[in-house]
């Protein structure tokens, strides 16, 4: 008899668990001649050698399956066990699965396009009005290239628009005080990763999230890097920013042109960007509209009713000045 400590890495055991260890118990089941113990994420197996080595790539093959799909059912279990091929290929066009176990995938055409720039640009600029999907969709295509091993870390940033006196009024330390400003990127992560492996992956800073100011002397090789509400950015922090590329590096800049918080007089970064960088080789630019809108519905008569306003205001101007 031979005993084996087997450690679940990158998944939630609790998943391949099962509700109540109710899928624990059903490996026991298939495998009578091993004593199984399983505790947090290491699975203690004792017994048989023959069946151990069967067990040993089985739960091998169960952990790919539920890194993959973040979900693992009683019958894929029985395929694996009996020696069957699950179905372990991503249907069309599915970017991860959520920790709900849903595919999050391009649901519109332009954001079919960011992927496709994506799979061939090492940078791309993703502009478009709120709920085009454009953050939650690159930080998908940034874990499916962590899961993949194709990249050892993800770092994503924001600007702090209001990092002066405003921030430090703030409670807290530094930590507290940028959270609020990148609550938007957490709730994505959270969706995508297992809570203690997201936070595990944070402390070890696999995934790194921060202000932009903390960019500045860094070079970010072998990563996905994400900058968020670029459009924030003056011209010397997106300048900045976008000189930080590495080695085996992508980049992701998004923003909102039609929310710009920067004082009046400073010009956007993002906007110089899109003029100076728009043809250069290597970079892609993916302009979003009111059609890519996937969240409530009443997101896009907003939006309309907005830029309806707008165009109003400047033929209004235009009429005062004519007169």
């Amino acid at each position: 008899m031979i005993e084996k400590h087997i450690v679940l890495e990158d998944i939630d055991p609790v998943i391949l668990y099962g509700a109540g260890n109710s899928h624990l118990q059903m490996i026991r089941a298939l495998f009578p001649k091993l004593r199984i113990v399983a505790r947090d994420n290491v699975i203690r197996v004792l017994g048989d050698e023959e069946q151990m080595c069967a067990f040993e790539e089985n739960i091998e093959t169960m952990r790919r399956h539920v890194l993959k799909f973040n979900r693992i059912g009683e019958e894929d279990i029985l395929e694996i066990v009996k020696g069957k091929k699950t179905t372990n290929e991503m249907p069309e066009g599915v970017v991860v699965y959520t920790m709900a176990g849903k595919p999050v995938k391009p649901r519109s055409e332009k954001q079919q396009q960011l992927v496709d720039a994506f799979n061939r640009s090492d940078m791309v600029f993703a502009v478009g009005p709120a709920g085009t999907g454009k953050t939650y969709l690159s930080i998908a295509l940034a874990v499916k290239a962590l899961k993949e091993k194709t990249i050892k870390k993800i770092i994503l940033s924001r600007p702090a628009v209001e990092a002066g006196e405003k921030l430090g009024f703030l409670p807290g330390d530094m930590k507290d005080k940028i959270d609020p400003y990148l609550q938007p990127l957490y709730d994505a992560l959270e969706d995508m990763l297992p809570a203690a492996k997201l936070q595990d992956m944070m402390e070890k800073h696999v995934i790194q999230i921060a202000p932009l100011a903390f960019m500045r002397g860094r070079t970010l090789s072998d990563a996905i890097v994400i900058l968020d509400e670029a459009q924030n950015t003056t011209c010397a922090q997106l300048r900045m920013f976008l000189t930080r590329m590495g080695w085996n590096s992508k980049m992701i800049i998004t923003g909102d042109m039609t929310q710009i918080d920067l004082p009046s007089h400073t010009k956007s970064g993002l906007k110089e960007a899109l003029e100076i960088l728009r043809d250069i080789e290597g970079i892609s630019v993916v302009e979003l509209g009111q059609k890519d809108i996937v969240r409530h519905k009443l997101v896009t008569r907003i939006v309309n009713a907005y830029e309806k306003n707008e165009k109003q205001k400047i033929q209004d101007n235009e009429s005062i000045n004519k007169n």
